[in-house]
């Protein structure tokens, strides 16, 4: 017999070896309203069909839990495959990204998607979840999977099986569908208790429940500008035949690293100089930057002054920290600490004041404020600018509208920058946004600020309830989108995070999150920095910039 503690009520189980998580959890009786999906095994995390062979730490995880929901989420799209592949044998299916709080899937038919056949999808969904079928977890040789998926003409998983080198894999069947997914799913399809489908532009939403509420979807927002972003950037892989990580890891190996990096390097270059002459041609005075957590604004910022600078532009930067107010005005959180990451941390009136005392012609003494004292202080620097200048503003609030709420639209140009997407890992596993930014933060708090990845780890869901209340709310408000993420920085970024990542013990709560970036980066094929040009906005996160910070 073995042994089984459980970290959710403290109790210790004891199993025969080959227990399967689900008679574990069944046989505990946890109060869990919403169940179980997905479990910390020693603080790694894996579905419910996981196998019990030796004594284990275990600690049960439902879909109010990240896991948990990434876990949910991933059946989901596997029911959808399975749903287009019965209806439409020719057709396919790729999951590209999420939005709208939603994920937008490109159903590829031969003809234009109709309501008819969002509501056939939705139907065989609904039947299949019904069924409750089981989904079986399979581990084998890399070369007998390889061959199942090549058999069901799966090149994107072929090729990025064949460059992980590895010698085992696992992969998942759902009655004859065989697919791959990087992470765990549930144990059968009748676990799946709440989704939506429906037409949004030229394919389909997939809709899931509310963290928060599991009982409800989460509420749809629209994010139009942001599925343009998406789209262009998609595009623009297919036209250089990199869409995933397999096509880019052989393209690695025949030569071509350097080539995709000056490519995208490129093009971001070249959308910035896009922006600046946007701005120009508007004559916009004020230009508001805005996004989350290591997104690299501050490079972006920089980039776009030169560009500024090339349409005969005086930029000029304004802190938005220099504008907050007295320590003891600071609003207050929920658990009485000073809330910074409030826009009221902020004094409005006097920002705006001078603002439009600039606008018009007038000359204003600016202000810095001391952290140590908690006091903004006036200083010896005074501010009067004339028609090329342009107002360089960035900040977490800055495409809110009360922050600005006095200054004419017309004067104002905002834009909101994030890692939105880089690459896929296969037709039905995109690479979330926010693993991009917390992969970049990660490393540059240990370069740069002395924080191990454990502390960046356990302070970023802080850092994302603050995106999510003052950040994404506001980023459709903005007149231009752009996206930070390069498809080759995860490759860059693996040499100088796996030993970083290492570093985060077992035995810490923040290990099971350390072990699946771990996991993940080893999907990409490493190549150096050598070429990645001083500019580069991921030198923000690397070191070796041209630009001062």
């Amino acid at each position: 017999m073995i042994k089984i503690r459980c970290r959710n009520n403290g109790a210790i189980l004891e199993c025969v070896p080959g227990t399967i998580l689900q008679e574990v959890y069944d046989s505990l009786s946890l109060n869990m309203p919403y169940g179980a999906v997905s479990a910390r095994v020693n603080n790694k995390v894996e579905g419910l069909g996981f196998r019990v062979y030796n004594h284990k730490d275990v600690e049960f995880l439902d879909i109010t839990s990240d896991s948990g929901m990434r876990t949910y989420v991933r059946s989901l799209f596997f029911v959808l495959t399975k749903a287009i592949g019965d209806l439409y044998p020719e057709g396919e299916i790729i999951i590209e990204h999420p939005v709208s709080k939603g994920y937008f899937c490109n159903l590829r038919i031969d003809r234009p998607v109709t309501q008819a056949d969002v509501d056939a999808v939705k139907q065989r969904m609904q039947e299949i979840i019904a069924a409750d079928i089981p989904i079986r977890r399979i581990n084998c040789p890399t070369d007998k999977a390889i061959e199942v998926f090549r058999n069901v003409g799966r090149n994107d998983v072929v090729t990025l099986l064949e460059t992980t080198g590895k010698l085992y894999c696992t992969y998942y069947k759902l009655g004859d569908k065989a697919d791959y997914y990087y992470g765990s799913l549930l144990t059968s399809t009748g676990k799946i208790h709440l989704f939506e489908l429906q037409q949004y532009h030229d394919g389909l939403l997939l809709r899931v429940p509310s963290r928060e509420n599991p009982d409800i979807l989460e509420e749809l927002v629209r994010q139009d500008k942001m599925l343009n972003v998406f789209n262009v950037h998609h595009n623009w892989q297919e036209i250089l035949g990199v869409s995933t990580v397999g096509d880019f890891n052989t393209a690695c190996r025949t030569g071509h690293a350097t080539d995709l990096i000056n490519v995208a390097e490129a093009l971001q270059e070249k959308r910035i100089a896009g922006i600046a002459d946007d701005i120009h041609h508007r004559k916009s005075r004020i230009v508001l930057i805005s996004g989350p957590s290591s997104s690299g604004k501050t490079t972006f910022s920089k980039r776009l002054s030169i560009q500024l600078m090339t349409n005969g532009l005086r930029p000029v930067a304004l802190s938005l920290d220099d504008y907050f107010v007295d320590r003891e005005l600071t609003p207050l959180d929920e658990n009485g600490d000073y809330d910074f990451e409030s826009l009221y941390a902020l004094d409005l009136p006097f920002f705006n004041a001078q603002l439009n005392a600039l606008l018009q012609g007038e000359e204003v003494q600016l202000t810095k404020f001391d952290f140590t004292i908690g006091k903004r202080l006036l200083t010896d620097r005074k501010l009067r600018i004339d028609d090329n200048t342009v107002l360089i503003i960035e900040g977490i609030h800055a495409l809110n509208p009360e922050l600005t709420q006095h200054i004419a639209p017309a004067d104002k140009y905002k834009i909101y920058v994030s890692a939105l997407t880089s690459i896929m890992l296969d037709d039905h596993n995109y690479i979330p946004t926010t693993d991009n930014r917390l992969l970049r933060r990660i490393l540059r708090d240990y370069k740069y600020r002395g924080y191990s990845a454990e502390d960046t780890i356990s302070r970023w869901p802080s850092v994302r309830k603050g995106e999510d209340k003052w950040i994404f709310p506001f980023q459709e408000n903005a007149d231009a989108m752009f996206n930070s993420a390069l498809m080759f920085e995860l490759a860059i970024l693996k040499g100088h995070l796996i030993p970083i990542l290492e570093q985060v013990k077992e035995n810490r709560p923040e290990y099971s999150e350390a072990y699946r970036l771990h996991k993940f980066l080893q999907y990409f094929e490493s190549i150096p920095d050598n070429d990645l040009p001083p500019t580069s906005l991921l030198r923000e996160f690397l070191g070796g910039s041209s630009f001062t910070y």
